[in-house]
């Protein structure tokens, strides 16, 4: 092995451990399942066009790139991963100078509020976002919302959350995962002769 690949695989292992910490709070970590899309430049056209496109992390962490194969980037945020694809493509003498921009793909990063509140909408996922404040962040519940019997959709999982019991003992509450959905019923109205 050269000095020089020497000294670029050594840079990439500095990268790889320093970019691994969110750069700001707004900046997620990258996690298996994520849709991100990746934009090559400084490079021949036809590569770009290769190279451009959506990638889905895979169950390891890592994508495919075309010319370079697979490339760990779960766990690292999206500036983090961008200077890490950068590095492994001059590191492997594929590209001399390549600029990678790495941006979230939307469907996994929000968690949306439906039903009886009063904005359904989606919302940004954070971290710290439960149930409640996430029913909070939709303005609330409507005044016919059944606050006992709250879905929360996860996958093919459905939750049902009685709220009025969260209150009561905020440690209930549930923390969120992007891509979770919250639907609030609507109170049934109580059958009057027979009929609602």
């Amino acid at each position: 092995m050269t000095l020089t690949k020497c000294l670029c695989c050594a840079l990439l292992g500095t990268l790889l451990s320093s970019a691994s910490f969110p750069a700001s709070a707004e900046e997620f970590l990258l996690r298996p399942s994520d849709t991100v899309q990746l934009k090559i430049g400084d490079v021949p056209v036809n590569d770009a066009k290769a190279v451009t496109g959506e990638y889905v992390i895979d169950g390891q962490g890592y994508i495919s790139l075309p010319n370079l194969g697979r490339i760990k980037i779960a766990g690292l945020t999206l500036t983090g991963a961008q200077i890490v694809v950068e590095a492994s493509y001059r590191s492997h003498d594929v590209y001399s100078s390549p600029t990678i921009t790495i941006t979230m793909g939307t469907v996994h990063r929000w968690v949306s509020i439906g039903g009886a509140v009063r904005t359904p909408q989606n919302i940004a996922y954070k971290p710290d976002l439960t149930v409640l404040t996430s029913i909070d962040s939709a303005g609330g519940f409507s005044s016919s919302a059944d606050q006992e019997k709250v879905r929360l959709v996860r996958a093919d999982e459905v939750m049902i959350i009685d709220t009025k019991k969260i209150r009561a003992n905020p440690s209930l509450d549930i923390p969120l995962e992007p891509g979770d959905h919250i639907e609030v019923p609507r109170e049934e109205t109580p059958l009057v002769g027979g009929r609602n």
